[in-house]
């Protein structure tokens, strides 16, 4: 393939008398340039969601991630040591609920100075750092 060949221009006169000399033309002499639409990555702004839609796919997600998490089994573990169950559970909500503010106020911070792909980079390295220790402690065994 030619590094300095022209790119396909694909307007309907060129293209026509393009596609009259395909015979005579190389196919590996020409470049094209075609645009690739990604469904992630689009030009056109996105549709809001509602709040219902926001909450629900939050509540699903924290939901799901937390079952069986060390913090859970903490709570069950002060709740069944304790006489006060229902003090035990507003401890721990109110713990949860702290953090998760935290997690918005700080995200809502970097959200306006930072772009979002720095941000998912950053979270990324975060995520395999958490996973390398992790898997660290386990392998000290």
């Amino acid at each position: 393939m030619k590094l300095d060949a022209k790119p396909l221009n694909f307007s309907t006169s060129e293209t026509e008398s393009q596609l009259d000399l395909k015979d005579e033309v190389d196919c590996n002499s020409t470049t094209a340039l075609v645009e690739v639409s990604s469904p992630l990555i689009s030009d056109k702004p996105q549709k809001p969601q509602t709040p219902r839609v926001i909450f629900a796919t939050t509540f699903l997600t924290i939901f799901l991630a937390e079952i069986g998490d060390k913090t859970q089994l903490s709570t069950l573990l002060m709740s069944a040591e304790s006489q006060s169950p229902w003090v035990v559970f507003f401890g721990s909500a109110a713990a949860l609920v702290t953090t998760s503010l935290l997690g918005v106020v700080l995200g809502s911070w970097m959200a306006t100075r930072f772009s979002p792909k720095i941000v998912e980079k950053a979270a990324g390295i975060m995520l395999l750092l958490i996973s390398l220790m992790l898997f660290w402690d386990v392998a000290q065994f």
